[in-house]
């Protein structure tokens, strides 16, 4: 799957990372729906990310998708079969995740600078922020979404910087999902 398929921006787009961002991106606007057919395409789109973000070192956003294929069997048998039931987190429990969030990443940044990741603490937040908000969304949470729109935008950034661009645009896309999911699970919300 090494095959380049076309070039976008200067950069060459192997078969692996589109095949990989078709499905994603199939997997996240299906979870603005709150559908539960979205679980099996995060897995499907985390296996084949996995391996891209393996073979350029990417070496945190490679082990998050080991977390996502997780996520996704977890989800998929915790929702029930109609979909999601949006709620909201209480401020303590908002609090919690902040601070759990801030604190992991300023543990993983040294640990992947001594592996020689191709990045550090931008990796490390789009690690623990990804996982974070895939944590709330298995919950049916709809503070998943800010934190996706968040961890979109920096993503976007961190790719684009290291000249993925096609992935980077997909991020970009993914940011303007999370505002998408963001309202329709606020529309929906249970209280």
């Amino acid at each position: 799957m090494s095959t380049i398929i076309f070039t976008a921006w200067g950069y060459e787009v192997s078969l692996l990372e589109l095949v990989a961002a078709i499905t994603s991106f199939i997997g996240v606007w299906l979870g603005t729906t709150g559908k539960r057919i979205t679980w099996p395409w995060w897995a499907l789109s985390s296996a084949l990310y996995m391996v891209f973000f393996y073979r350029v070192d990417l070496f945190a956003s490679a082990g998050l998708q080991i977390v996502f294929i997780l996520a996704a069997i977890w989800g998929w048998r915790d929702w029930a079969p109609t979909g999601a039931v949006p709620g909201i987190l209480n401020n303590r429990s908002r609090v919690f995740w902040a601070l759990g969030t801030v604190v992991l990443v300023a543990v993983l940044t040294p640990v992947l600078s001594r592996m020689g990741a191709a990045a550090t603490w931008s990796d490390a937040f789009l690690l623990i922020g990804s996982l974070v908000a895939q944590i709330l969304m298995v919950y049916e949470k709809t503070e998943s979404w800010i934190l996706w729109l968040v961890v979109d935008a920096a993503g976007t950034i961190e790719y684009a910087y290291l000249g993925y661009w096609f992935t980077a645009v997909l991020y970009a896309l993914f940011t303007l999902i999370a505002i998408l999911g963001w309202k329709r699970w606020y529309d929906t919300r249970s209280n």
